[in-house]
């Protein structure tokens, strides 16, 4: 196609949509995702605006990704186009809120961080942790099925959503769940929409149940000089009767990108503040917890001498904010870092370290690990070391060694790696047992796959 037909293409395109969501909602724009940058943006203001772009990009086979706060629009596979992005910015504001109840309707485009503060002012949360909650919509945070260290007891907010509204490719608007937390009617499409990146459907509006908050907490880190007893340690402590709200495991060279991102550093003069060597440095088993001065006292005698550090307050909302940020803190300060997440049974956690600290030096990156020490939701995060910068393949090699070495039943996805590594290897590593039904599903909701084409494993 020349130039001078791809512009009137382009125009005749965003003509389309103007006479959808009105002339000025409509863009070019020169955010990219994995480098492919849309051919132009929209920003509709209701369900019924998304689902009309929908039917127009599916009778047209338009490729649509849909977007909001883009914290995690690199994650997935390289899309071989993108024709429209649909951002959600406008889908904003709490459609209900009962504080009575504990129930809450949120339109997707509102950013999370402005929620909880709004259940702040009633002494009530959402117990979700994810990174770059002040960016983050919640309809992306549904989407992407993300998560941090308060799933531990909180699971996820795919287990405190109650209702889903969304609009699929043929341009319907549907529903699932409801407003009430005793609702068991109809199909469970939450959890169906939870983690789909997209892929299955636009989602407009989630309902949860809100919690009240913890009116006091603390936290207690204790230092380890192996893993294996940083393992023990914290099988002692789902023995025990103690309940806390988060459970890490920090690996010594995590502990570094706990802090407030440093100054980007140049790929070619990289080496590591600590000679690179193999299980040094300490352990550190962090664990959170809420309650009255006797249930704080309880711990601290529980945990006995083990605790080397224990804070409150703003230090250890600053201390778990870090925690949260990890992956972001590398890939600020490696450019050409990666970063896989794990699916582990619990007893698969240290062997799953085990096979990182193996399969990373030997080709030549440096591991850092932390996350949930009790789910098997481990954050791997890989800096190269060369003068050079490395090659597709290494990441390929590593990639494949690494998830060689896991326990049968685990699994590792890349987040975030150089999109020109990406061709190399599947993202999302080996097809499930589900695939096939994966696949049924998104020929029944997305026959023409318009959405989020070629990002998610299906």
């Amino acid at each position: 196609m020349t130039s001078s037909s791809l512009s009137a293409a382009t125009g005749g395109l965003q003509g389309g949509l103007a006479a959808i969501v009105g002339e000025q909602n409509v863009s070019q724009t020169a955010a990219s995702i994995n480098g492919v940058v849309p051919a132009v943006s929209i920003a509709p203001s209701t369900p019924e605006e998304v689902g009309a772009v929908l039917a127009f990009a599916n009778s047209r086979n338009l490729v649509v990704a849909p977007a909001g706060g883009f914290t995690k629009q690199d994650i997935g596979g390289v899309p071989e186009r993108i024709d429209i992005l649909l951002n959600t910015e406008r889908l904003g504001g709490i459609e209900h809120y009962d504080p009575g109840d504990l129930t809450i309707g949120i339109c997707a485009g509102m950013k999370f961080g402005d929620v909880q503060r709004e259940l702040g002012q009633h002494q009530q949360w959402l117990p979700y942790d994810a990174p770059n909650l002040a960016q983050a919509t919640v309809g992306g945070c549904v989407a992407t099925g993300s998560a941090g260290p308060l799933k531990h007891a909180f699971r996820g907010l795919r287990d405190f959503c109650i209702g889903i509204q969304f609009v699929t490719a043929d341009g319907k608007v549907a529903k699932g769940g409801g407003r009430v937390v005793k609702n068991v009617a109809g199909y469970d499409l939450m959890k169906l929409m939870n983690g789909s990146y997209g892929s299955l459907a636009v989602i407009t509006r989630a309902n949860f149940k809100v919690f009240p908050k913890p009116r006091q907490t603390r936290t207690f880190s204790c230092s380890f000089g192996f893993l294996e007893e940083a393992i023990k340690f914290r099988s002692t402590i789902l023995a025990s009767p103690l309940t806390p709200m988060c459970l890490e495991i920090v690996s010594p060279r995590a502990a570094e990108y706990l802090n407030d991102p440093a100054q980007a550093r140049d790929p070619d003069h990289y080496a590591p503040t600590q000679p690179v060597n193999r299980g040094a440095g300490a352990w550190q088993v962090v664990l959170r917890a809420a309650g009255s001065d006797a249930v704080l006292a309880r711990y601290k005698r529980e945990l006995g001498n083990a605790v080397t550090r224990e804070f409150d307050g703003a230090a250890e909302e600053q201390f778990w904010s870090w925690i949260s940020q990890f992956e972001y803190n590398v890939l600020h300060r490696h450019q050409n870092a990666m970063v896989m997440y794990t699916h582990l049974s619990i007893q698969n956690v240290a062997p799953a370290i085990a096979a990182m600290e193996k399969a990373a030096p030997e080709h030549n990156f440096i591991p850092a690990v932390l996350g949930r020490a009790a789910t098997g939701n481990l954050l791997a995060a890989f800096m190269p070391l060369s003068v050079d910068p490395p090659s597709a393949m290494q990441y390929a090699n590593c990639v494949s060694a690494f998830r060689g070495l896991l326990p049968p039943g685990s699994s590792a996805e890349v987040a975030y790696c150089p999109k020109e590594a990406k061709p190399h290897f599947d993202v999302w590593g080996s097809p499930t047992s589900d695939i096939t039904m994966m696949r049924a599903v998104k020929q029944a909701i997305d026959p023409k796959n318009i959405l989020n084409r070629g990002r998610f494993i299906v």
